[in-house]
């Protein structure tokens, strides 16, 4: 894999299919993880668990902020936090949590069986052995058949709009009519 370090963060490229496992949504309604990842909108998914009181809220405050940054664009992204302490962290507790950071409606908060959700884990390279064990780390991927973008550690808002710009391809419509307009104002300044 690929990888390239910032200060906060080490970002490499994989491969990765997840398991074809039932979760709970924080509506307590089935979800297939496959099906929920099948879709065409980009993916940006993290793992949590709501009474950590390290990592998971800086974590999740940044996913929070993500939208707003991303202003129109965000329509397309489909974020998932997947809970590594299922046993305590269940559909309620979800989403209260999620309420907490004024988590929109394309953000699923996710639990599940424990041999489920370690299944995820373990597909994702993010298995530790226990939850206080676990690291920061942000998964995305532009479509199904893609590979993952994977950032190791904290990675800033900032950060992961410029990185969610990177994965979207660039035939999409707003990407490519910026694109125009800035190649368009280089062409007239290389004539002045």
């Amino acid at each position: 894999a690929d990888g390239a370090q910032s200060e906060d963060h080490r970002r490499t490229g994989n491969t990765y299919a997840g398991p074809d496992v039932v979760i709970t949504d924080a509506d307590d309604r089935p979800v297939r993880l496959r099906e929920l990842m099948a879709g065409n909108d980009p993916v940006m998914m993290n793992f949590v668990f709501t009474n950590c009181s390290t990592i998971c809220p800086v974590m999740t405050k940044v996913f929070a902020e993500v939208p707003a940054r991303l202003g129109g664009e965000a329509k397309h992204l489909r974020m998932i936090s997947i809970s590594i302490d299922p046993e305590n962290d269940t559909p309620l507790q979800l989403k209260a949590y999620a309420k907490s950071f004024q988590a929109g409606e394309r953000w699923k908060f996710l639990t599940g069986r424990t041999q489920d959700i370690k299944a995820v884990q373990l597909a994702f390279d993010s298995y530790r052995g226990d939850k206080m064990s676990h690291e920061p780390l942000t998964l995305m991927r532009q479509a199904p058949g893609k590979p993952w973008v994977r950032l190791d550690g904290f990675a800033s808002p900032d950060q992961l709009v410029r990185e969610y710009r990177k994965v979207l391809p660039q035939s999409s419509g707003e990407r490519s009519d910026a694109g125009r307009r800035a190649a368009s104002a280089h062409s007239i300044f290389a004539l002045m």
